[in-house]
């Protein structure tokens, strides 16, 4: 950018500034953060001046801080090269640069965890078929997921720092653009602080058998209330388990077709499942966990033999479909885990190789419950896609809702 152009360009900033758009803070601080101003030959009054007007134009916020700390140490290093040179001018700076040092450092501070002696770790213990798979890759493969989804670029996160004390309307300029989901924390803790289920293999749920996944298919009579497990047999609908012929048209609305996949993800092992001359070692795995598929209403029931171990009386664990499932054409089932059966002190329901770490331990089984979204005939699910998620939660008996006026 020659001289002429940019200071062009600069002042036109300036002017953004002196009128208050909303889109000047993005703008300048691209331009500051792009351009080598010595180089292209700017005055130190005419860089002091678009600094210091997107320092006024940050948002007031402590996350800011470590920006606003940035450009106020910027604008001190130009200060004394100026024509503004003056003592008290200086001063200010130095003492804003002091009080937004402190309040970076009150900020990180204050958004470290909190520990107390009191406090102590709480431990899910898992057993399942591929502990590699479900406790490394998944979770990895999940943060990638999200994060290609919802991660923001650069301009989108230039934009988050600035406010703008009056708006216009304007929805078609990208560099007032802010209001993202991977910029909202709730929304995306939800997702990267979770633990989530998922399956090496495709998944599609159809109420029609067309286009069946190559790893094999299971049908279903299933509406709400009922369900039962279907076969073919010479291209009649039977009965899965005894063979029984059943009078169930194709079209009828209550059958769900549900077929996988062979396993995609390269680095999924599960030892049990080695695959046999009949069926390869990519097949073994999706069809043991279509074989052992059931349904609970209109639900299919996805058994990935995950089990958890936890701690009853300190916390409970909530399972939900994943985030993003509608985007899909599914809806998710949701559940809470308290004590199950009493399994720390009922002797019936412990097992007969108790180990000393389950002493005083509940557990139970988190099934993939998944339904197609009303209005919705196929769904297809890729492989190492966020399916279910899992939220340890306190138990009800350890907290209390309250209105302020009692606290």
């Amino acid at each position: 950018m020659e001289l002429n152009e940019a200071r062009a360009y600069l002042n036109y900033l300036l002017t953004l500034g002196l009128r208050r758009e909303e889109a000047f803070g993005p703008m300048a601080l691209d331009f500051i953060r792009g351009a080598d101003f010595d180089a292209v030959g700017f005055l130190p009054e005419e860089q002091f001046s678009l600094i210091m007007a997107t320092i006024h134009a940050l948002a007031e916020e402590p996350k800011r801080y470590t920006l606003k700390l940035e450009m106020l140490n910027r604008a001190r290093g130009l200060v004394d090269k100026t024509t503004y040179n003056d003592p008290s001018l200086t001063q200010q700076i130095e003492r804003d640069i002091k009080k937004t040092a402190a309040e970076v450092n009150l900020y990180s501070e204050a958004m470290r965890s909190a520990k107390t002696d009191g406090q102590k770790k709480q431990r899910l213990v898992v057993q399942t078929d591929a502990p590699e798979y479900f406790l490394d890759i998944a979770q990895k493969r999940a943060s990638a997921y999200y994060q290609n989804k919802f991660g923001l670029s650069k301009e989108e996160k230039t934009a988050q720092h600035f406010g703008g004390s009056r708006r216009k309307f304007e929805p078609d300029n990208l560099n007032v653009h802010r209001e993202y989901p991977g910029a909202c924390g709730p929304f995306m803790n939800a997702r990267s602080n979770a633990f989530h289920l998922m399956m090496p293999f495709d998944i599609k749920i159809s109420k029609k058998p067309d286009d069946p996944l190559d790893g094999g298919l299971r049908a279903y009579y299933s509406k709400m209330g009922y369900s039962f497990p279907l076969g073919f047999e010479m291209g009649k609908i039977c009965s899965y388990d005894g063979g029984e012929i059943l009078d169930i048209a194709l079209d009828d609305p209550h059958l769900l077709f549900l077929s996988v996949s062979r396993v995609k993800e390269k680095k999924f092992r599960a030892a049990a499942y080695p695959g046999t001359p009949e069926v390869a070692a990519e097949y073994a795995y999706p069809r043991a966990v279509l074989e052992r598929t059931g349904t609970l209403g209109p639900y299919v029931q996805m058994v990935a033999n995950f089990k958890i171990w936890f701690d009853a009386s300190q916390v409970s664990i909530l399972i939900q479909g994943a985030p993003d499932l509608y985007e899909y054409g599914l809806q998710g089932g949701s559940g809470l885990m308290v004590r199950s059966h009493a399994a720390d002190k009922i002797p019936a329901y412990v097992e007969n190789t108790s180990q000393p770490w389950q002493e005083g331990m509940s557990f139970n089984f988190v099934n993939i419950h998944l339904t197609l979204s009303p209005g919705t005939d196929a769904a297809f699910v890729p492989y190492n896609t966020p399916l279910f998620t899992v939220y340890p939660v306190l138990p009800v008996q350890n907290f209390k809702w309250m209105d302020v006026s009692e606290a």
